[in-house]
């Protein structure tokens, strides 16, 4: 494996440097890459929820990168931490998950990771594997490694404090788990958002105590969702799924600001390099280049790394059928609405499909004739569409389905 691993140690740091927020420390990095060994490259998640969106990508794109370069990856899964529950950026305890809650999103990471990394040079691991093994004699040994006043530096906690909230003894222990995993797994670099510095510091001071050799810190910003403006969050509902079927990751993609698209091209894309990048957005502000043809590459380039080359085609080309009246909407792959026997008015059925939030938005919508039904303006507020009912839904030139409306069990 060895033979591998780049040894052009410039070439190497500007890849792994892409898009990376803070490296500490560079010249440490530089000097284990030119070692010529693989090295091991680290990054938790936590189970808290089932399925991964783009904003869990970014680190698994600069892991990525690493096994480009032929290094070895570990993606660990917190399912011990994740039981504690990481208090990064909360203003409250957050509720623990229960050991199946865990067990069962742990197992659906499992099998998405592989959309991204190359499983040959990836380690999946567990931090269950030792924490599952310390008495609770080991855990109060790591728990004297660190005092509570180093603790309350950490600013999310230094705010609690201040501000009279409770925080639960647990919650200390996370920073010290998390970087006592890097001492497990013997990591020379640890992968992490902005938020998680001071967990990654962890990690180097444990390894020192331990004996070994202080990790790499490297963090990566966090990734703007669909609105422009919050971290993609399932919870804010500005994510984009990687399981999500391709038409809708195509479609939106396209809804992205054109000066976020830089951010995401940065951060996700493999196929526009950095000098690629530099090129295409000085020709977009001279005018030369239309951010929609760019911002549809990568929409294609994400759609086609997690369903693969056809569907991605499919996709784009159900998107201009759909918004540029381009080729044929069969190309839009069929959806099932399930609606009541004696249907659905249209409000109502545009939230069925997901297109709008609410009747009173759609209705809104249909007054100023944004609603199209098979691309022709729809006025109609009070016409039933009933099961058997099939056609494109589109509200604005962004928010379309082809559907097909079915009886409810």
């Amino acid at each position: 494996m060895s033979e591998s691993v780049s040894t052009d140690v410039a070439s190497a740091f500007a890849l792994i440097a892409r898009g990376s927020e803070e490296i500490l420390k560079q010249e440490e990095l530089k000097a284990r890459l030119a070692q010529g060994r693989p090295l091991r490259i680290k990054a938790g998640f936590d189970p808290t929820a089932p399925d991964l969106h783009l904003g869990h990508t970014v680190l698994l794109n600069k892991m990525r990168q690493f096994q480009e370069l032929g290094h070895q990856v570990i993606f660990l899964i917190g399912d011990f931490t994740g039981m504690i529950g990481d208090p990064t950026g909360k203003s409250a305890t957050r509720k623990p998950l229960s050991r199946e809650d865990v067990q069962a999103n742990a197992k659906t990471y499992a099998e998405q990771v592989f959309k991204v990394l190359d499983p040959a040079r990836t380690e999946v691991r567990f931090n269950s594997e030792w924490f599952g093994a310390m008495t609770a004699a080991d855990m109060i040994r790591l728990a004297g490694q660190h005092t509570v006043a180093r603790m309350l530096e950490r600013d999310d906690f230094a705010k609690r404090y201040a501000a009279q909230q409770p925080i639960a003894i647990h919650e200390f222990l996370y920073p010290l788990v998390q970087g006592y995993d890097s001492v497990a797994l013997k990591a020379d670099v640890e992968l992490g958002g902005t938020d998680q510095k001071f967990n990654l510091l962890m990690g180097r001071a444990l390894q020192e105590h331990y004996g070994q050799p202080p990790q790499i810190v490297l963090t990566m910003p966090l990734l703007e969702g669909l609105d422009g403006v919050h971290k993609m969050s399932k919870s804010l509902g500005n994510y984009i799924g990687i399981n999500e079927p391709a038409i809708d990751i195509v479609t939106k993609t396209m809804k992205i600001g054109d000066d976020l698209m830089w951010k995401w091209i940065e951060l996700l894309s493999f196929d526009i390099g950095i000098n690629e990048a530099r090129r295409l957005r000085t020709e977009v502000e001279a005018g030369q280049c239309n951010p929609r043809d760019i911002k549809l590459r990568l929409a294609r380039e994400l759609a086609a790394r997690f369903h693969g080359a056809a569907q991605a085609e499919q996709a784009v080309a159900g998107w201009h059928a759909a918004v540029r009246g381009e080729g044929d909407v069969a190309a839009l792959p069929l959806r099932d609405v399930a609606v009541p026997a004696d249907g659905l008015r249209i409000a109502a059925l545009l939230v069925a499909a997901g297109l709008m939030p609410s009747n009173s938005e759609a209705n809104r919508k249909l007054k100023e004739r944004a609603v199209r039904i098979d691309g022709a303006v729809f006025e109609d507020a009070a016409r039933v569409f009933k099961p058997g009912f099939e056609g494109v839904l589109s509200v604005g030139k962004r928010n379309f389905a082809r559907v097909r409306l079915v009886l409810a069990e």
